[in-house]
């Protein structure tokens, strides 16, 4: 183990039950920190108890967005041992991400030794229920005093924790989701294929208006001719048309999602014609089974979607086949009650 210092909080939280844990209302008793700064680079690795961050109001992630983050889960597997899910991925990704918005990348071995230290110092937080899970929050922010555009010279890396449960309400039944015609997520040559706090504000207003009518994500069109299927709210996104599984092709406007990349190697895996394609929205009278995907909900069935006037019924409201089926095995690998054949898994005590 690297020299990561640990310092004990004086007093431990209330762990909440399990039946009320909800999606990122509750975290943990430490947080893992780490500096950076132009002249030492990133230095002094820390877990700490959980805690405010002290910045000041002329910090530049206040003023220019100049910030990115990740989400991963740790799962109890049924003999009480805990893992990570492809927690090089989401490290891959994140510094992806930093180097879109001109931020120092991380060392990955320094990165994964962070998650399995925190992970381990809050083994009590990892629930065993079933569909419950340890949700990590790893993210940078940009911390230099300044008021003026350019790369901040200084960051905190952080990464917290959060028990968790199902992320939507609906569990694995099948949500509805409204067409978004008006706004648009990303563009290609923006910052679409980052994982930054600005892509999910663009959202905002049209989650709001989703919400109020009783919607539970949002499916985004391309920004440019308006009609081609980009992602829902915060997952990928599937449909089954005939023999053919198709989800949108990654074109620089889609974030590359980690279950989404498990999903194509699972199904391809079981000899089913995958492609990665433009996707029409008019194409959706066609569809026999649409679900979402993302580290969150992992696989989020979807049964209704409605585009104006038009109303796509998907497999009658209900989950389909192909999506329990992916459900199954992919939480399977996850939470261990599966072989892993991908190597996916990763103890946190290895």
């Amino acid at each position: 183990m690297s020299g990561i210092a640990i310092e004990r909080a004086s007093a431990l939280k209330e762990k909440p039950a399990s039946g009320s844990l909800g999606f990122g209302k509750y975290f943990s008793d430490h947080m893992f920190l780490l500096d950076y700064s132009t002249d030492k680079g990133w230095y002094d690795p820390r877990i700490v108890p959980f805690q405010n961050l002290s910045l000041s109001p002329a910090a530049m992630v206040f003023h220019y967005a100049q910030e990115v983050f990740e989400g991963l889960k740790a799962y109890r597997k049924a003999d009480g041992s805990v893992q990570l899910f492809r927690p090089e991925a989401n490290i891959k990704r994140m510094n992806d991400s930093c180097e879109r918005l001109c931020i120092p990348k991380i060392d990955p071995e320094l990165f994964l030794d962070a998650l399995k230290t925190l992970v381990r110092t809050e083994i009590s937080w990892v629930p065993g229920e079933p569909d419950t899970s340890l949700y990590l929050r790893p993210f940078v922010i940009a911390t230099e005093p300044h008021v003026g555009v350019h790369a901040s010279s200084s960051y905190i890396f952080a990464i917290i924790a959060s028990p968790v449960g199902a992320y939507y309400a609906e569990g694995l039944n099948p949500v509805k989701i409204f067409v978004e015609a008006k706004d648009v997520r990303a563009v290609k040559g923006g910052t679409g294929q980052a994982k930054t706090g600005g892509n999910y504000a663009a959202t905002l207003r049209a989650g709001l208006e989703a919400e109020q009518r009783g919607f539970s994500q949002v499916l985004w069109l391309d920004g440019i001719n308006r009609k081609y299927i980009e992602e829902v709210g915060s997952m990928n996104v599937f449909f089954k048309f005939g023999d053919e599984i198709a989800t949108p092709r990654l074109q620089g406007s889609i974030l590359p999602g980690i279950t989404r990349d498990s999903c194509l190697r699972i199904l391809r895996d079981w000899g089913l014609n995958v492609t990665e394609r433009e996707i029409d929205v008019a194409e959706l009278a066609n569809c026999t089974e649409a679900w979402g995907s993302g580290t969150a909900a992992v696989i989020s069935p979807i049964g209704k979607i409605v585009y104006g006037e038009t109303r796509y019924n998907i497999n009658g409201g209900k989950i389909g086949e192909l999506t329990q089926k992916l459900y199954d095995y992919l939480t399977g690998i996850q939470w261990g009650r599966i072989e892993d054949p991908y190597g996916w898994t990763c103890s946190v005590n290895s």
